[in-house]
């Protein structure tokens, strides 16, 4: 690396990884003195005519000038970064600052020019954008805030790259060149272009991965047993439809089980799209330098020996990623379970679970192995059952998540059109504000299902510090439209029915059955999950299913119905067949009314269960019968590959053994297509006339001058505030009675008087507050009784505050949390809230719909509303105060923590007693910075 004293430091904090168009990964970092080499094999790889493009003129070679120039850089007013491949060069880019006559320059001079050369064998697949987005970052962190090129009319790739960036430019053309230049801001449009061309390279490259057209897994024992050839041989019973090898260096047979067999992956003739890795981890940088040299795409890891096993394994984990990287090789693992993808263009099993899920809609992810193995015999059991076809799409287990992670594969499953439901077991979550973005993206168009772990992340997982409790996080995750679930088994029944049913239209609920108790038990559990049931309709255990039938169609005719839940216990007498002619009946009912949800709780009745999951009514197995069960023809057609199976399954109804389980189910989707229908009109955030943004910013720049970490006074706290249109009531201190005496008369009577002292603050309930003190008899004798009971005035720190309208004590915060980002939070005062947790929260900027939701999501919202004959109070004051302290925190990062309490809101307006401010330098925010993979 460069070490002249007249250079700046190396910058390695500008290396990344990224992924690119094609799914394939490169590195990009800085060029130096070091890679000359580099540079000249780079340039005699590139054709004359990317040649005559970058220079304006044929250009064989380059001279040993050129090559100085180059590969020195003092990495201010002149940097060149490189996209790696294997270590070699594949493309570059670099900056010269200039001034306003076009000259090289010195900062403050604030333009440069930018050119690019990419390899022709990587054109095509976006390494030029993925460079313009790093120098770009770079050039801002430098000072500079304009980019200029001149590119030949000819060029229209590199015209495109730079046009379709997003950035505001300006375009003209002079001596046969064009010149585009624009600002390096980043603008809403090319945050958008970034978005989307990093879904499209994230989801190319698990799709690379979950869709190969040859595997091949190193690591098979040449007997049976074994880790790598259990997944062998359920690669090859699955009906994997591309190419399989088995590899291993002990073999000397050219075929196992008549699978080719290979010493290496080398000595493969032809690609290897996926190698699945499961030798002894020692062994598996020299598997992994044998793929890469044979242009395998991706890997699964399963060996075990990483990260989760202590801080040597985490080094070795390190290492595997860097490696894999360096080769362009993405990696799902170490130390996972395996991948299946049901597709039956693909067919592939490439896990250890011995039976290939049922064919299906659902998008399932685990990073545990264990929690996915459970998974997966959930749905398989109940898809003979309860699911018929409605099985799995695609399934990952990560384990380690070293490299793929769930933010991967929802950039996957967002535009997959096999997967209609996602279903994700998450231990932790290592970039929570990806992930939330992601999550909304997806929710939008399908639903996300989750359950996350509430302990600490596992050993091998890595996670971005937060200092969020659990249910914050949870909380932020619901406004993204997640469906956070508690367990795998409402994850599976929440799953089921979302992947069979029709969205809700709202909460009411239609109840059906030939059990009065049942229907009972189902209408409390509605009210328990916020539903709003209608009476039950008991049609008598001497029901029919033409009675069952007709009470269903009624039910979903009715215009008062958002969706019916359906209970039924035995019939004395009628067997298996009964069951098939109920199921018959509910789901000719259901068919004829497709937009209402319907789901049925049943009790013992496992041949109705697997009847109305079986098939559609159409279906011939539906009247064939069999010796011991009428139904077993169906579980065998269940059990075909997926070419086999009835694909018409959107109408299969699904069934649960209690009550409180569907409800649940259906309560989560419920709440689901509210969210759906309020993100379609998602709000603004409003502009505020008053606002003094740019006074803000000096204040707030001034007051850092101090210190890296400050939390402001009093009177600062108050000026800060007041510019965004927050009053806060006056507080005078008062050390002494005469001191009080006089704030009052300052402020005017009636006045509080309250203990300051950080165990007594904000604690009424301890006797630390006396309220309308009407004139200063009653002052002095509180203030005295305050000193009797609590101690000296130095201890007490009393303020006198002029009395505001009475109202309901509120509490509004404002934090930025490293990894999840700016959040607002808001809840009533005191320790009855705080107790149960009883607070809402939204991530910043809030919108004014935003706003209102968060006012109205807490427990004890109705104490706003007039509850008990109360007045109501001015929320709609309540919510402007929360957009100015959204816009407070938005506009300036410094701000990383406020917090108002009380606010006392009143039939009319609101008073701010309390405030308090902290500014820092604000985290580092990856997210509006280039497209990156996580650093190792």
């Amino acid at each position: 690396m460069q070490t002249s004293p007249d250079r700046h430091e190396y910058p390695a904090h500008w290396e990344a990884d990224v992924v690119l168009r094609d799914g394939g990964t490169a590195r990009i970092r800085p060029i130096t003195v070091d890679d000359a080499e580099r540079l000249v094999s780079f340039y005699e790889q590139v054709s004359d005519e990317s040649k005559y493009y970058r220079f304006f003129a044929p250009y064989p070679r380059l001279s040993a000038k050129d090559v100085h120039r180059f590969t020195h850089h003092d990495f201010v007013d002149r940097v060149g970064l490189a996209a790696t491949v294997g270590g070699e060069f594949i493309a570059t880019v670099r900056y010269d600052r200039i001034g306003t006559d076009g000259m090289p320059a010195s900062a403050p001079a604030d333009e440069a020019e930018v050119a690019f050369l990419v390899q022709d064998a990587h054109q095509g697949r976006g390494v030029a954008s993925a460079l313009l987005e790093h120098i770009g970052a770079v050039a801002r962190e430098r000072g500079i805030r304009r980019f200029a090129a001149e590119v030949l009319p000819a060029n229209n790739k590199m015209i495109k790259v730079f046009t379709d960036a997003g950035y505001t430019q300006k375009r003209s053309f002079e001596d046969g060149v064009v010149r585009l230049e624009f600002d390096l801001e980043p603008t809403d449009r090319s945050m958008a272009v970034q978005y989307a061309r990093e879904q499209r390279a994230e989801g190319r490259s698990v799709e690379r991965l979950l869709k190969p057209g040859s595997v091949a897994v190193v690591g098979v024992g040449r007997t049976p047993g074994g880790v790598g050839r259990s997944i062998l041989d359920n690669i090859r019973d699955a009906g994997f439809t591309g190419r399989l090898y088995a590899v291993n260096k002990a073999f000397t047979d050219k075929e196992i089980d008549g699978v080719p067999a290979h010493r290496s992956v080398r000595d493969i003739e032809g690609p290897v799209d996926l190698a699945v890795v499961a030798v002894p981890a020692e062994h598996v940088p020299q598997v992994v330098t044998e793929c890469g040299e044979h242009g395998v795409q991706g890997l699964v890891v399963i060996s075990a020996g990483y990260a989760e096993s202590g801080p040597e394994g985490r080094e070795r984990q390190r290492e595997l990623v860097r490696h894999a990287r360096a080769y362009g090789m993405r990696i799902i693992g170490p130390n996972a379970f395996g991948i299946i993808n049901t597709n039956p263009d693909v067919r592939l099993n490439a896990s250890l679970a011995n039976e290939t899920p049922r064919p299906g809609r659902i998008g399932l992810f685990a990073q545990s192995g264990a929690i996915g193995i459970a998974l997966l015999s959930r749905l398989h059991r109940r898809g003979g059952g309860v699911t018929g076809t409605t099985g799995v799409s695609t399934f990952v287990s990560s384990g380690n998540r070293a490299d793929v992670s769930g933010n991967d594969v929802l950039q996957y499953w967002y535009d997959d059109p096999d997967t209609d439901v996602v279903l994700m077991y998450l231990e932790s979550i290592g970039n929570p504000r990806k992930f939330t973005r992601l999550a909304r993206r997806t929710a939008a168009a399908k639903p996300l299902v989750v359950v996350q772990g509430a302990g600490s992340a596992p050993q091998g997982h890595a996670v971005r510090a937060t200092r969020l409790p659990h249910s914050t996080v949870s909380a932020l995750l619901r406004q993204a439209g997640v469906i956070r679930v508690n367990t795998i088994t409402e994850l599976v029944d929440t799953g089921l029915l979302l992947a069979r049913q029709p969205l809700p239209g709202g909460p009411r609920v239609a109840i059906v059955g030939n059990s009065e108790s049942l229907g009972l038990l189902t209408y409390d559990a509605c009210l328990s999950e916020g539903l709003r049931p209608l009476p039950p309709r008991d049609l008598t255990t001497a029901a029919s299913p033409a009675d069952f039938h007709t009470a269903l169609s009624r039910a979903l005719a009715d215009d008062t119905c958002d969706a019916v839940v359906v209970t039924a216990i035995p019939t004395v007498g009628e067997g298996s067949a009964g069951d098939a002619a109920l199921a018959e009946a509910l789901r000719s009912a259901a068919e004829r009314t497709p937009g209402k949800p319907v789901l049925v709780v049943h009790v013992e009745l496992g041949g109705l269960a697997e009847a109305l999951s079986a098939a559609t009514s159409t279906a011939p197995q539906a009247t064939t019968p069999s010796a011991s069960h009428p139904f077993r023809a169906l579980d065998r057609l269940a059990a075909k590959p997926a070419e086999e199976a009835p694909r018409n399954c959107s109408r299969l109804i699904p069934a649960y053994p209690a009550a409180e389980r569907a409800v649940r189910a259906l309560g989560e989707a419920v709440k689901y297509a509210q969210w759906r229908r309020e993100a379609a009109e998602p709000g603004k955030v409003p502009e505020f006339e008053d606002i003094d943004e740019k006074g803000a910013a000096g204040l707030i720049d001034g007051l850092l001058t101090r210190g890296q970490g400050l939390t402001l006074g009093t009177d600062e706290t108050c000026e800060l505030l007041g510019k965004y249109g927050v009053q806060v009531h006056r507080a005078l201190p008062a050390p002494t009675l005469d001191a009080a005496a006089q704030a009052a008369r300052t402020l005017g009577y009636p006045v509080a008087l309250k203990a300051t002292a950080p165990h007594l603050r904000h604690r009424a309930d301890l006797g630390g507050v006396r309220l309308d003190l009407a004139d200063e008899e009653q002052l002095r004798r509180a203030y005295t009784e305050l000193c009797e009971l609590f101690g000296a005035p130095e201890e007490l720190r009393p303020v006198v505050q002029r009395m505001a309208p009475r109202g309901v004590d509120t509490v509004v915060r404002a934090v930025i949390d490293p990894a999840a980002g700016a959040v607002l939070s808001f809840g009533l005062a005191g320790a009855a809230s705080q107790l149960l947790g009883d607070t809402a929260h939204r991530l910043i900027p809030v919108t004014d719909r935003e706003a209102t939701s968060l006012v109205r999501s807490i427990r004890t919202a109705p104490l706003l509303f007039g509850w008990r004959g109360s007045a109501p109070v001015d929320t709609a004051a309540l919510e402007e105060l929360l957009l100015r302290v959204s816009r407070l925190v938005d506009d300036h990062p410094e701000v990383v923590a406020v917090t108002l309490e009380p606010v006392v809101v009143a039939p009319y307006g609101l008073s701010v007693l309390g405030a308090s401010v902290r500014l820092a330098p604000p985290p580092a925010r990856d997210d509006l910075g280039p497209r990156t993979l996580p650093a190792y």
